[in-house]
């Protein structure tokens, strides 16, 4: 995996929680750790958009309760620049859960994707209804 693109800020540090964008069960789940994520000593790793990291599922139905599964980044609060120049922002933070694979485990996507992530992640792009 690849770093994210540009000079994009990384908003989700470690326990961050946001909202699930899929309907695979998982109403609300809390970031753990960041795959392929290589930073500095004592610095807390952080994920942004298209990122995958792993999760616990604090909200959801009973079978996805407190399980720990792969998510990637759709959306992020913290303004990043794109490489043209401009300043994106979302009104949410938003992930949806994935195989270690990447393939995306919902049929569905509810809201925005940014380009970023559709672009990295070409299952999350063949199911997202809007890409921003």
């Amino acid at each position: 995996m690849r770093g994210i693109a540009g000079r994009q800020h990384r908003g989700l540090p470690l326990g961050a929680t946001m909202p699930c964008a899929d309907n695979s069960g998982a109403k609300i789940i809390s970031l753990i750790d960041v795959k392929a994520y290589h930073g500095v000593a004592s610095r807390i790793p952080a994920a942004g958009v298209g990122d995958m990291f792993i999760a616990a599922v604090k909200k959801g139905t009973p079978e996805m309760r407190a399980k720990v599964v792969y998510a990637v980044v759709i959306r992020q609060r913290r303004p990043y620049r794109r490489s043209d120049g401009t300043m994106i922002e979302f009104e949410e933070n938003a992930a949806v859960l994935v195989t270690p694979e990447g393939e995306v485990r919902g049929s569905e996507i509810k809201g925005p994707v940014a380009r970023e992530a559709a672009e990295r992640w070409p299952r999350i792009a063949a199911i997202a209804s809007t890409i921003v």
